[in-house]
Formats: C-alpha cells, structure tokens, sequence
C-alpha cells in the first residue's frame, strides 16, 4: 500500500489580500512614473505571507511584473510590506545566459584588430618541444620539425582539423570538386603538407584555381588542373555573305526641295563678281546705266513663260529705255 502525501496549500489570509493599496503605494517609490498597471491578483505564500502582483507598463520590460510581498503578525489586524521585486513571467524577453569571452566566439568572427584570450587549458594543444642542450638534436626540431614553440597541435587538434578541411570546400564533396575532370594529386601546382597531414593535404599554388591558397585534399579537384586538356572545336565552315536585295526597296527621290541661292553680303559680293556683272533683274541703279537690251529681253521672255504680267516684271524694255 502506498501513501502520498501533498504539502498542504497556504490558507488564504483576508487581512493580507485586502492589502492592494498598501501594496501599490509601496511601488510608487521604486518604479517610474506610470509603470504600476493594474492588480494582477493576490498569492498567498505561507501562513500570514502573501503577494500581489500588479502588471508592468513599462515598454522595455514586456512580459514582467510588479510583486509586492505582504506579511501580519499573529492575531494582527494590520498588513506590512515585506519587499517590492520586478520578475519575469513565461513570455518575459530575458537576456541569454552570459558565456565567457572566449566561448562567445565563432568561426569567423575575429576581424582585424581582434584577440583571443589566451586559453591555458586548450584540448586542440599540447607541450611543445624543449632544447636538450645539443645542437644536432635542436636543430633538428627547431628547423626540420618545426617544434621550437611553447605548444604544437595535439593528436586531437590535428584530427579535428584535418576532419574539418576534408567536409569543408578543399574537401572531395564541394561543388567544383564533384565537376572537376581530374584531381589534385596529379596537378603540378599542389604543394603537400608538412607531417602527418603530409599523406592526406596541400595547398593549392595555381593562382587560376579557386582554392587558391587554401589548404585541399589529394582528392579534391577543379578545373585548373595543370594537365588536364579541352579538345578544341572543329571549324565551322562560313559561306560568303549574302546581301539581301529584297529586303529595302529603292525608290527614286521626288519633288525634292529645291535649293535657293544664298545671298552674298554686299562687301563679298562686290569682291567676288567680275567686272561686267550687272545689278540683279528687278532692281536698278541711278548711278548706273541700264542694262542691255538683249537682257532685257529675255527677262521678258522669261516672265511671259510663267504668266507675270509685262507691267509686274521689273527691268522692262521699256522702263530701261524710259531710265
């Protein structure tokens, strides 16, 4: 047979819930103005303690509310404040739990001028190698191994590494790899890696490659490769041009615009005509004799062609003679 038992709910205490305004005077000192909302309700918390709560109206604390514990004595009649709090309810914006610096970090978040801290603790390093006091040993570690350095990648920091290049876009699974025609092992611009990486990395020196400089796989690939060959396309033989005739119909000019004389200013004019030119038909000189006749004639000819009257035509035979 088994027995469960419930902690015994608080009774409600009258003389408490009967608080509020006790309780929202209490606020009016530590919340800014406006800020108290209405009565929420009461909660009691234990014998002779309770709480009430009333709703936050400030607009940077959305979800949050005002609690004012309130508490009597034995046998009192009268209700005293406790403490005044602002908590968060389920749908309150809170802030993200607070990380170190250097957790709070990802993969490409260090710019320029940034620095990590330093990390003592490190999985990804390890001791690195100390002189021994004999020049062959040390040159040796120092020049050809690399070593020299207070830490050196550990065995886990390697693999994690080499894991992470290998997945990533100097691995055999990125777009320009699956497409490529040949790989890297054989290209003459791969330059392996130092070590144990030696068997599975390099980095890429083809400056036309889009890995260059960056750290690929044996089996990575792309379409830089320094053997690899396109087969040129055959020539496409192109006839001689043909004009298409039909294509624009030519068609004769007419009642083209005719082009009148322009007139000569007076000075040009006088520098230009020869000697025996004469004033222009229609008009005549005082100063000047009258034109021949066989001119005046064939002005007269030439005004009865287009119906002029003889009267209208200046320079007449007539006229000349009467000058």
């Amino acid at each position: 047979m088994t027995i469960t038992t419930t902690a015994a709910r608080p009774k409600q205490d009258a003389v408490l819930a009967g608080a509020v305004e006790l309780a929202r005077a209490a606020l009016q000192p530590v919340a800014e103005p406006g800020t108290v909302g209405e009565h929420l309700g009461f909660e009691a918390l234990g014998e002779r303690l309770g709480m009430h709560w009333f709703a936050c109206l400030s607009a940077g604390y959305g979800g949050w509310r005002w609690g004012v514990s309130v508490a009597r004595v034995p046998r009192g009649k009268v209700a005293t404040v406790c403490e005044t709090n602002l908590l968060p309810t389920a749908d309150a914006v809170l802030a993200p739990e607070w990380l170190p610096y250097a957790e709070r970090l990802a993969p490409g978040d260090l710019g320029a001028g940034d620095t990590l801290p330093y990390r003592a603790d490190d999985p990804y390093l390890e001791a690195g190698f100390e002189a021994s006091g004999e020049e062959e040993v040390d040159q040796m570690a120092f020049f050809e191994l690399g070593l020299g350095r207070p830490r050196v990648l550990s065995a886990e920091g390697r693999d994690e590494a080499a894991s992470r290049w290998y997945a990533g876009e100097g691995g055999p699974t990125s777009d320009v790899s699956v497409k490529a025609s040949a790989r890297c092992t054989t290209c003459g611009y791969f330059l392996p890696l130092p070590g144990a990486l030696r068997a599975t990395f390099g980095v890429c020196a083809n400056e036309w490659s889009p890995s260059d400089g960056r750290v690929i796989s044996l089996d990575h690939g792309c379409g830089a490769h320094s053997e690899t060959e396109v087969d040129a396309p055959e020539p496409v033989s192109i006839g001689h041009p043909i004009v298409d005739e039909f294509a624009v119909d030519l068609e004769p000019a007419l009642n083209q615009p005719k082009h009148e004389p322009t007139e000569l200013p007076s000075d040009e004019l006088n520098d230009e005509a020869p000697p025996e030119a004469s004033e222009p038909v229609g008009q005549t000189s005082e100063a000047t004799d009258a034109p021949p006749a066989h001119d005046a004639a064939e002005a007269a000819v030439a005004a009865e062609a287009v119906g002029v009257e003889e009267g209208e035509v200046a320079g007449s035979p007539g006229e000349a003679h009467a000058d």
